[in-house]
């Protein structure tokens, strides 16, 4: 999408456009960089159970430990943004620049699937220690190897980036099951951490390109009522599947993310994309 030129912004400013729309822009004009400078992605519902006849109510943030900033509701900056309810979906209904990013009626009775795809965001190394530590934390071998196998640069190189986040959100009874919604990387919980039985743990399932994603790398925060967290690294099998431990009243972040490569011949382009799959829920 083309940035808007400050003149634009100032014109709107002079016309008395509504402080949803300054801030669009503004945040439309100035880098996206700031997706990148932190690391998790994921849907934080104010409430993870809610009312038959309740609202639902989430931000879109970007952090770290359970904490991060909040993002209004932006259409040019999201592929997707639905509930999905069995087989049913409903488009997340908005104004832009609405924060929090979701607050819609509960549209039925059940587990509610919160779903929200972001377009492709650019990143630059500048600094060569930066990309060793995200390849080494996320567990990616032989991505270093390959790197210089490729002839690339240590610094001054660029990588594409997107998110895939998911939340379980419990409507009245909060009965049903989550599954795969066509994410190009997902994580699909496999048990109902609102009706089942976790003593044994929580199980989930990886995706990458609907098909399970094997020797997967899964970081699990855990965060406490006192608002202690914790964070855990877990392997997917054969399966791409994991049982992670789980604690009755705490909530849940649960993230996978894939590293590809991308041509490296086109002039500025990127040559690494990253693939950030998250789930949250509470149980």
């Amino acid at each position: 999408m083309t940035r808007p030129r400050a003149s634009l912004l100032i014109n709107l400013a002079n016309r008395v456009v509504p402080m949803r729309i300054l801030s669009f822009f503004f945040i439309i004009l100035v880098s996206v960089t700031g997706f990148a400078q932190a690391h998790e992605f994921w849907i934080s519902p104010q409430e993870y159970r809610v009312a038959r006849d309740g609202q639902l109510v989430a931000h879109i943030r970007v952090g770290q430990q359970f904490k991060g900033g909040t993002y209004s509701y932006l259409p040019p900056k999201f592929v997707r943004f639905d509930l999905v309810m069995g087989d049913q979906v409903f488009p997340v209904p908005g104004l832009m620049g609405d924060k929090p990013a979701l607050t819609m009626a509960a549209p039925a009775e059940g587990l509610a699937t919160v779903v929200h795809e972001t377009t492709d965001y650019l990143l630059t190394y500048s600094e060569a220690e930066k990309f060793v530590s995200f390849v080494t934390h996320k567990g990616f071998d032989g991505v270093l190897a390959r790197h210089k196998a490729r002839g690339l640069p240590e610094t001054g190189f660029r990588e594409r980036y997107s998110r895939y986040g998911k939340s379980l959100i419990a409507v009245g009874n909060g009965a049903g099951t989550d599954r795969t919604v066509g994410l190009e990387t997902e994580i699909v919980a496999l048990a109902n951490p609102y009706t089942d039985d976790l003593t044994a743990g929580f199980p989930v399932q990886v995706f990458y390109q609907g098909l399970p994603r094997q020797m997967a790398q899964v970081e699990v925060f855990e965060k406490s009522p006192d608002g202690t967290v914790s964070v855990t690294v877990h392997r997917t099998d054969a399966k791409g599947q994991v049982v992670l431990p789980v604690r009755k009243g705490h909530e849940y972040l649960v993230d996978a993310v894939v590293m590809r490569e991308l041509d490296a011949n086109a002039e500025n382009g990127p040559v690494w994309e990253s693939l950030w799959a998250s789930l949250t829920f509470a149980y």
